[in-house]
């Protein structure tokens, strides 16, 4: 049992590291604020919070769904260290502007470092912010404590409609659950 334990944690390492880096598919800020001007007033606040990391627990997260009402909204939770987490992110960073005026984003970093999770936005930006949740009590609101990447997606009555656990393999799949599930 002892000698299998290495050669697993070796396995892990190799498999999540021998993975091709994504590019960032975040559109230049001019072009992202262009498309996302004239936005609804609750979804333009959540736009000047772009990339930001913010703090509050499960509570703010709830006040946070509670202001979106009327509007669909996209809960990714990610984490720096997560390797499927940074495949799909460019996939979000195109919808987020895509769908940016109809549609609410919120990121949910889980169990993450803040310097790691800068850095890892510096690189990969998104025109939504993300709630800091270190101890996974915001990923439980959407029963999201599972699984890294998680995507929830609530209706624009504020009612959860759907959960993904696990990376989206494709643009085409998160969009077409985007357009079945957050309505």
């Amino acid at each position: 049992m002892h000698r299998l334990t290495p050669i697993f944690v070796v396995c892990l390492l190799a498999a999540g590291c021998g993975a091709a880096q994504p590019k960032s598919a975040a559109p230049a800020p001019q072009d992202a604020a262009k498309a996302l001007a004239g936005s609804p007033p609750a979804l333009a606040r959540l736009h000047r919070q772009a990339n930001r990391l913010l703090g509050g627990d499960a509570n703010a997260f709830k006040a946070r769904l509670r202001e979106l009402r009327g509007h669909p909204v996209v809960v990714n939770k990610w984490a720096s260290w997560c390797p499927p987490c940074r495949g799909e992110f460019p996939f979000f960073q195109r919808q987020s502007v895509r769908r940016g005026r109809k549609i609410a984003f919120i990121g949910v970093d889980g169990n993450d470092n803040d310097d790691d999770a800068r850095k890892f936005l510096s690189r990969f930006p998104v025109s939504y912010p993300s709630y800091k949740d270190p101890q996974l009590g915001i990923a439980a609101v959407f029963n999201g404590v599972q699984a890294f990447p998680t995507t929830a997606f609530y209706d624009s009555r504020g009612r959860l409609a759907y959960l993904h656990q696990g990376g989206y393999a494709s643009e085409s799949k998160l969009s077409a659950d985007i357009g079945r599930y957050a309505r």
